[in-house]
């Protein structure tokens, strides 16, 4: 197939054209970007080094971990050369690189809060058959589909984009490349683009948010009515606080910015609530999962200790 794209780069035109917040913003987004690596970082290691964290919740927890890890490095580092050097430009592949790992991050995450409800669900509402029913075999099993499910997704959106003509201007309004700046850039029929982004990432989000949603129904009604010990409900709703939490900070913004997809540059709500989700929630997860949880306090208190005073 001839290939019909007559541009070959991209300018990505970032957050800000004011030269004055390059250097603030870019110790800003490198702190952030840091502190996310770290305190992933620090989950990653902690689950594997002690052995009383090899449990379901803590598996799926790790790999919340890896995926933030990953889907801050998508976008970020760029964000930071550019900030340095005043422009950033990125090949026509290097931008379908980027948008592909992106949505597949992005998409894999939103599976993966779902399974991690389920597994809640499962260890509330049935705890005699918890290990049967979320057996290493299961995870191994829900953890695969959740990156199949998540690389499939973003396939399509590569290969539906690389098949756009773009023949100028090359300006891209935002910091990275997405779908909706880009097919605002497009000289062809975008139609069936929009409507995939439409239908399928709808779906690819709003399904696993009204599952996590059902999921977490279920819970509260099962330990307001059948759950008797005091104790009993406050360790539960400790626990499912955490990831409601982080449920709400990952999909309030993604739901905005992705439910009703429309070619144009994004507006500044839009670039906020993107950054929320790419740069701010990778963050905050770590910090949540430590401090309303005692098991993992307690993990990694023991885990510094061992390395700092061997």
């Amino acid at each position: 197939m001839e290939n019909q794209t007559v541009v070959s780069e991209f300018v990505l035109l970032g957050l800000t054209h004011l030269l004055v917040l390059q250097n603030p913003l870019f110790v800003l987004f490198l702190l952030l970007y840091v502190t996310s690596l770290l305190g992933n970082g620090a989950i990653i290691a902690v689950v594997l080094a002690e052995p009383r964290l090899h449990t379901p919740m803590y598996f799926f927890l790790s790999n919340l971990s890896c995926l933030d890890i990953f889907y801050s490095t998508v976008t970020m580092p760029k964000m930071l050369a550019g900030f340095l050097s005043g422009q950033q430009t990125i090949s026509f592949a290097g931008c379908l690189v980027q948008l592909h790992f992106f949505h597949f991050l992005d998409s894999s995450e939103a599976v993966l809060l779902a399974v991690m409800a389920y597994d809640r669900y499962v260890a509330i509402c049935n705890p005699l058959r918890y290990r049967l029913v979320m057996s290493p075999q299961t995870c191994l099993f829900l953890t695969a589909a959740t990156w199949a499910t998540g690389f499939l997704h973003a396939l399509m959106h590569t290969v539906m984009t690389s098949q756009v003509h773009f023949c100028g201007p090359n300006l891209v309004y935002h910091f990275f490349c997405d779908i909706k700046p880009l097919l605002s850039l497009a000289c062809s029929s975008i139609h069936l683009n929009l409507a995939l982004l439409n239908f399928v990432t709808g779906s690819i989000a709003l399904s696993p948010f009204i599952l996590t949603l059902l999921s977490y129904l279920y819970i509260i009604s099962f330990l307001l009515l059948k759950v008797r010990s005091q104790e009993c409900r406050r360790k539960a709703f400790s626990t499912c606080a955490s990831h409601l939490t982080v449920v709400s900070l990952f999909y309030m913004p993604v739901l905005d910015n992705y439910l009703i997809a429309s070619p144009g540059s994004p507006s500044e709500r839009d670039m906020i609530s993107t950054v929320m989700y790419c740069f701010v929630t990778p963050v905050l997860n770590p910090l949540i999962y430590t401090l309303r949880n005692e098991e993992v306090k307690s993990a990694l208190k023991k885990f510094l200790n061992r390395k700092l005073y061997p």
